[in-house]
């Protein structure tokens, strides 16, 4: 496979992961914000999935709609959905002959549903919640259809690389976005909806309650977020599926860079796996979680150099 094609699969998989996962904490968000007697803080999210300047940031953080607008419609921030689907999109033109035909109109129809004026007006003046759901399940079935149509062949692997790799910086994101919101201080009483928020974001509130019959701690949530093997948004669980697709790469790959790549997917697994995660050591946690961030956005930028040829 050309190394044009296989960055191409790479990151329209990582731009559909990444659309996911914003999808689901702005939902989350949303709905904690209609609980919340006061204005609901958004500045925290906004300074990962924006980027507009502090002025723009201060005059939104607390308008719960015209955030979800900037975050989801605003082409001007870059990091924002429209401009996510938009990526995948392009990047899925460019390889059509490596995807499913399939797939390509998953990828057109998400790319035309996000344009839609009924989903537009329902994030900016309606119920944004039915939005979410319907471009969420808009990203379900693309999953879905890459699953059951998709070769298992060299694309499919670079597809999952990215998918994983993605999900793993997001799982490690959003754990670090809630315990920045609670100022990494898990020794003072922990609201139980925050926890609970952040299990929605990441589809694993009902993995927690039949895990540990709806008890609620601090510690076990994180556990779960960060070693649960049997959770598909464990950073453990994505870093073992990352390493998975990515052997599967070696028998197309040049020695040495698969040897590089390698070392590096095994260390960070070996840094998750032998990590202690102390709740009342909330600096030592933030190390933790930005450490595992900078580790995993060492693996991505050497899929850039060494398989993808960009310096």
């Amino acid at each position: 496979m050309l190394s044009r094609v296989a960055d191409s699969v790479f990151w329209m998989a990582r731009y559909m992961e990444r659309t996911n996962g914003m999808l689901r904490i702005l939902r989350t968000n949303y709905i904690s914000s209609q609980d919340e007697v006061r204005d609901f803080d958004w500045h925290t999210l906004l300074l990962n999935y924006s980027d507009a300047g502090e002025e723009k940031v201060n005059a939104i953080g607390n308008h719960s709609i015209r955030v979800l607008e900037h975050l989801l419609l605003d082409r001007d921030n870059g990091p924002s959905v429209i401009n996510n689907i938009t990526r995948a999109r392009e990047n899925g033109r460019a390889v059509q002959d490596h995807i499913t035909k399939e797939v390509w109109q998953c990828l057109n129809d998400y790319y035309h549903l996000i344009r839609e004026k009924h989903i537009q007006v329902q994030i900016k003046s309606g119920d944004p919640v039915t939005a979410l759901d319907a471009l969420i399940q808009q990203g379900m079935l693309y999953h879905g259809t890459v699953d059951i149509t998709m070769a298992r062949g060299e694309g499919f692997n670079y597809l999952n690389a990215g998918k994983f790799l993605e999900r793993a910086i997001l799982s490690a994101d959003m754990l670090n976005i809630k315990l920045t919101e609670l100022q990494y201080n898990l020794q003072a009483p922990v609201e139980l909806p925050a926890l609970r928020y952040l299990l929605y974001s990441l589809s694993g509130y009902e993995l927690y309650l039949k895990t540990h019959r709806g008890n609620l701690q601090a510690d076990q949530v994180i556990q779960q977020i960060v070693y649960n093997e049997h959770f598909p948004h464990s950073i453990s669980y994505c870093l073992r599926q990352l390493l998975r697709y990515f052997e599967r790469l070696e028998p197309e790959s040049l020695p040495e860079n698969y040897r590089q790549l390698e070392f590096l997917i095994g260390r960070a697994m070996n840094n998750v796996k032998y990590s202690i995660i102390d709740t009342s050591d909330g600096e030592g946690l933030k190390q933790f979680l930005q450490q595992t961030r900078q580790e995993l956005f060492g693996i991505a930028a050497a899929f850039n150099q060494y398989y993808f040829g960009n310096s």
